[in-house]
């Protein structure tokens, strides 16, 4: 049976989704709940509104006796595309706990004309890559899985790595870190592939418009970018592309119930 108001919702935030989600739900059903679970790992987010819990669940099991405990009606997986080990316990904590699961992921990003990609499947392949494409590399694939980087046979490559926050080792031998947070506009992408004389890019495909820039000054740049593709989203699990439609998708909960 559907639940019925109040509906509580618990969002796996972390994106910009996510946030536009809880303040469009907060903001226009007041006969919903949102709680958005962060997982930590950034040292000063932007909190949603509604409630907000920090860190870890302990796994799907964990998950879904937070679920049960806490009277959640429905799961938005709201989670960075690359997010793979959250999605699959979100997945399989929502049919232990017999609530419904909502994935909410951003379009991809799609080549365009000029563009010189080159599509990798993980992050080390992505490194297995470089040598052949470039000695200057623009890293933003976050802080995380920096050793896919750290390689002996890398050590003549030299990174740029942008991240929100410092990583931490192992890192690339030969590397200069720059701390940052999108949305980054076109002339800065420039600017900084330019001063930096960067001639290969690697990205993770996250989709979205806030660090999207940086695909184009590449293609300005005729220099290669190497895409690396998103983990499906588990089998099974509905997705919306954008706030609205997960926030309609919400509203059939209890409009139904």
């Amino acid at each position: 049976m559907l639940p019925v108001l109040p509906v509580h919702v618990l969002v796996l935030g972390g994106t910009t989704e996510a946030r536009q989600l809880a303040e469009h739900l907060v903001a226009h059903h007041p006969g919903v709940r949102v709680t958005t679970s962060l997982a930590g790992r950034v040292a000063s987010p932007k909190l949603p509104p509604g409630d907000v819990r920090v860190g870890g669940f302990g796994g799907a099991e964990g998950l879904a006796a937070w679920v049960r405990e806490h009277g959640v009606d429905a799961v938005v997986d709201a989670t960075h595309p690359f997010a793979a080990t959250m999605s699959r316990n979100a997945a399989e904590a929502a049919a232990q706990a017999h609530v419904p699961l909502l994935a909410l992921r951003r379009p991809g990003w799609v080549a365009q004309d000029g563009d010189r990609w080159h599509t990798a499947g993980t992050l080390a392949e992505a490194a297995g890559l470089l040598p052949a494409l470039g000695g200057r590399v623009f890293l933003t694939t976050g802080r995380m899985g920096l050793a896919a980087f750290a390689g002996a046979g890398l050590d003549a490559l030299w990174f740029l790595v942008r991240s929100v926050d410092a990583p931490e080792p192992p890192c690339p031998a030969r590397m200069e870190v720059l701390l940052d947070r999108g949305p980054f506009d076109l002339p800065g992408e420039r600017e900084l592939i330019h001063r930096h004389r960067i001639d290969v890019l690697v990205t993770k495909d996250s989709g979205g418009d806030a660090t999207a820039p940086k695909l184009t000054a590449a293609r300005e740049a005729g220099i290669p970018v190497v895409v690396v593709r998103r983990p499906p989203v588990p089998e099974g699990v509905p997705v919306a592309r954008t706030p609205d439609e997960a926030a309609r998708w919400v509203r059939r909960l209890y409009a139904s119930g």
